[in-house]
């Protein structure tokens, strides 16, 4: 099965360790085998690892080693941080995120209502089990 993903200039890219973690990049550059050049509207150009970098499905057309201004305008009008967090991957670190900022109250009231919604769940189980039974 081919790879769907790919290396290249334009792609958005997510970085998966360190204290980045979390973030939405672009690649503006193919460094060598091992490293690209990422940029990002509020993060300076830097180098980085592909180790440290999970490719995603979505691209943006840029030049090389675009300018900041370019590159924010192609974010912008694409909306590409938008479709990023409308999908499942997104939704899934929103989630993380939410789930991770959560204080103890939060959870607690989380717990309740999952309990309360696992015993509504259960009665109507036990109802059925029970009419099957006769």
């Amino acid at each position: 099965m081919p790879f769907k993903r790919y290396v290249e200039i334009g792609r958005v890219v997510l970085v998966n360790y360190g204290p980045e973690y979390g973030k939405l990049y672009v690649i503006s550059d193919v460094v060598d085998q091992s490293r690209a050049l990422v940029d990002a509207p509020d993060a300076t150009r830097k180098m980085m690892n592909f180790k440290r970098l999970a490719l995603t499905d979505l691209t943006v057309a840029i030049p090389r080693l675009a300018s900041k201004k370019v590159l924010n305008a192609k974010l912008a009008e694409d909306g590409t941080f938008a479709k990023f967090a409308a999908t499942s991957w997104g939704k899934k670190l929103a989630k993380q995120t939410a789930t991770a900022n959560m204080n103890d109250f939060d959870r607690f009231k989380a717990t309740a209502t999952r309990v309360k919604k696992a015993r509504a769940v259960r009665k109507v189980f036990n109802q059925l089990k029970k009419a099957a039974q006769k």
